[in-house]
């Protein structure tokens, strides 16, 4: 391809970066933390397209881009007008659990009910063994997702970096728990610490409880994912 195309090419992906950046479509791609980044690429695109054209004025013409080539733009306008939804229940039930090594449980900030991450929550309930969740109320809010035997969870992705190596962080429900869920429907549950645990069937790993108080369901998330820092 010339250097039109080129230039075109690089203007239109550096804006959709921009674009991503700028209104949190980005999250559906890579975790929170990165949106710098993201802003970052964009913005440096634009410049290589600018400088593209610039170049291209000061050198000879050179032969004409086919049009095939120009189909190059449509996985471009992909990211914006098809942009693919967040990893839900089909994801997380087909991998295994992401609470298989320990972490640091620094205590609970004052208040009841505390407001807690998914995988806040199950580290406390797994490595800590409860003990900093006694006598505790938590708010905690994923997605719903089933086992085979249709027991149900709440769930919630974590990412390390970005959407492709996203692990479910899995809290199955008992105590009050709705007659009615719905696969993918978010849900926020605030309860209290149970001792009661499963293993996952696809890793081995520990999936804990909490006991349910109350539940009702809630909008998804700007952003749809956890992550760790």
């Amino acid at each position: 391809m010339n250097r039109t195309v080129q230039a075109i090419l690089l203007f239109l992906l550096g804006g959709v970066l921009f674009h991503a950046g700028v209104t949190g479509l980005y999250l559906r791609y890579v975790k929170a933390g990165l949106r710098p980044l993201v802003l970052a690429a964009g913005v440096v695109l634009v410049i290589a397209a600018v400088a593209t054209v610039w170049y291209a004025r000061r050198r000879p013409a050179g032969d004409a881009a086919p049009l095939v080539s120009w189909l190059l733009v449509l996985p471009v306008f992909a990211l914006v007008l098809a942009a693919p939804p967040a990893l839900g229940s089909y994801s997380a039930m087909r991998d295994g659990t992401a609470v298989t090594a320990p972490r640091i449980v620094t205590p609970l900030p004052d208040g009841n009910p505390v407001r807690l991450s998914v995988i806040g929550y199950a580290d406390r309930a797994v490595f800590d063994h409860g003990r900093s969740l006694a006598g505790r109320t938590v708010t905690i809010t994923g997605f719903v997702a089933f086992d085979q035997g249709g027991a149900p969870y709440l769930v919630r992705m974590l990412l390390n970096c970005c959407a492709a190596d996203a692990q479910p962080v899995k809290v199955g429900l008992t105590g009050r728990v709705p007659p009615v869920l719905q696969p993918d429907s978010w849900l926020e549950v605030t309860g209290v610490y149970s001792a009661e645990q499963a293993r996952d069937p696809v890793n081995g790993g520990t999936i804990p409880f909490v006991d349910v108080a109350q539940a009702r369901p809630v909008a998804p998330p700007a952003d749809p994912y956890e992550s760790l820092g």
